[in-house]
C-alpha cells in the first residue's frame, strides 16, 4: 500500500487558528479549488522515518526546512484516500510566510499525447486559511486531520 506523510502547520493570529494548505500544480489542478487544496506532503518508503519523510516533503514543496524538536510535531491519526492511499501527517505551530513558498517541479506530457514534456510546480500556491475555510478548501479526506487538531488545541484551553 502506498504511503505518504505530511505537515500540517497552523498559527494563531490574535485568537482565530489558521492552518497552512497548498493547491497542487499542474494543468489538472489549473482552475479547481474548493476540496483540491492538501497539506504538503509526499509518499515514503517503509526504510524512511514517516517524520523525517515528512519534513522532507515540507521541503520540497514550500522551500521551508522545518527545524525543531520532534516532541513540537503533535502526532496526528492516518488517514486514508480514495484512491486507498494512508497519509500520517503531523501539525506544528509554526508560521511562514506564504509569498516566499517556492515548490520543486515535475515533469508530464502536456497536452497528453504530444510528445511534448512540460514542466509545473508540485504545488502553484500556499495559503493560510480559517478553519471553516480550510475545511471547504481541503481534499475531504485529509480535513479530520483539521478536525484532529482543533480538537487537540480546544482540549488544552
Amino acid at each position: 500500500m502506498k504511503q505518504s506523510a505530511g505537515i500540517l502547520l497552523y498559527k494563531f493570529i490574535d485568537s482565530t487558528l489558521f492552518f497552512l494548505l497548498v493547491h497542487p500544480g499542474g494543468p489538472f489542478w489549473k482552475n479547481k479549488d474548493l476540496e483540491s487544496w492538501s497539506i504538503p506532503k509526499g509518499e515514503f518508503t517503509n526504510e524512511e522515518d514517516p517524520l523525517e519523510a515528512a519534513k522532507r516533503e515540507f521541503h520540497e514543496e514550500t522551500g521551508f526546512k522545518l527545524e525543531g524538536e520532534t516532541e513540537e510535531f503533535i502526532a496526528l491519526e492516518p488517514v486514508k484516500l480514495k484512491s486507498g492511499k494512508k497519509v500520517l501527517a503531523w501539525a506544528l505551530e509554526f508560521d511562514i510566510d506564504v509569498t516566499l513558498v517556492k515548490s520543486n517541479e515535475f515533469e508530464v506530457e502536456w497536452p497528453p499525447k504530444s510528445g511534448t514534456l512540460q514542466s509545473f510546480p508540485e504545488i502553484d500556491k500556499a495559503e493560510w486559511f480559517q478553519t471553516a475555510e480550510a475545511l471547504k478548501k481541503i481534499n475531504p479526506a485529509q480535513a479530520d486531520f483539521i478536525v484532529q487538531i482543533v480538537s487537540k488545541i480546544s482540549a488544552t484551553l
